[in-house]
């Protein structure tokens, strides 16, 4: 299994401390891979069209501000694989348990693939409660809301070949993370302790990835919140 964090420069203690958390709880066997914006547009992978004179991104493909940098690049996931399961996360998360643990809660595999999916997620129904998120960004409500914050990709499946990389740099992002390429019928349903959304769901009994998807501790400004001890542990460890 790859996985991969997605990185934004703004949230560079994040990302250090999933990726660390990554490597502790697969016992040194799996090491992140950053999802870094300015790498894959220097690759000539990423080229979609932003306005950059505002402190947050402004996309102009889908007219709208980014909340976070790599909020496209997760779907060249699995064009920058071709092969096997790939896990994204985005970076405000932390590793509770060995991710490679998901594949054991797959049905065993058909013709297709694992079980004839192409992607597994969290199918979160997720209405936020406030207008803002990680202190100053506006949180915002659309269809499927956090299922793309935690992806497990099959690589191998027929179907994500009709994700293109025009697809990623020109479709408008709403449809990218409604996985407008893929049929109900080929997403994979998670179990909730997979992306547990710290703040705004119950702590599962026994939680493997958490998800401080309304901020936590790295960020300035952050005045603290129920179950920052797991970043902080994790930051220490």
């Amino acid at each position: 299994m790859r996985v991969f964090i997605g990185y934004d420069a703004r949230e560079a203690e994040a990302a250090k401390v999933a990726a660390r958390s990554l490597h502790r709880v697969s016992g040194g066997q799996l090491a992140a891979e950053l999802l870094d914006v300015e790498t894959l547009r220097q690759r000539g992978v990423l080229t979609r069209i932003r306005d950059e004179r505002l402190l947050a991104e402004y996309d102009l493909v889908s007219n709208k501000l980014y909340s976070t940098r790599f909020n496209i690049a997760r779907f060249l996931v699995p064009i920058l694989c071709q092969n096997g399961p790939a896990l994204f996360v985005d970076c405000d998360v932390v590793f509770v348990r060995d991710p490679r643990d998901i594949l054991e809660q797959l049905e065993p595999p058909d013709d297709l693939g694992y079980s004839g999916c192409a992607l597994w997620v969290v199918q979160h129904d997720h209405r936020p409660r406030t207008d803002l998120k990680m202190v100053d960004q506006v949180q915002r409500e659309y269809p499927r809301k956090n299922w793309s914050s935690v992806m497990l990709f099959n690589c191998d499946h027929e179907a994500n070949r009709r994700l293109s990389l025009w697809d990623v740099n020109n479709r408008h992002r709403d449809e990218l993370h409604g996985f407008y390429w893929l049929h109900d019928s080929e997403i994979g349903e998670l179990s909730p302790e997979w992306n547990w959304l710290v703040g705004v769901q119950p702590k599962p009994q026994r939680p493997a990835i958490a998800h401080f998807t309304l901020g936590g501790p790295w960020l300035p400004g952050w005045k603290g919140a129920e179950h920052d001890e797991l970043w902080l542990e994790a930051a220490k460890a």
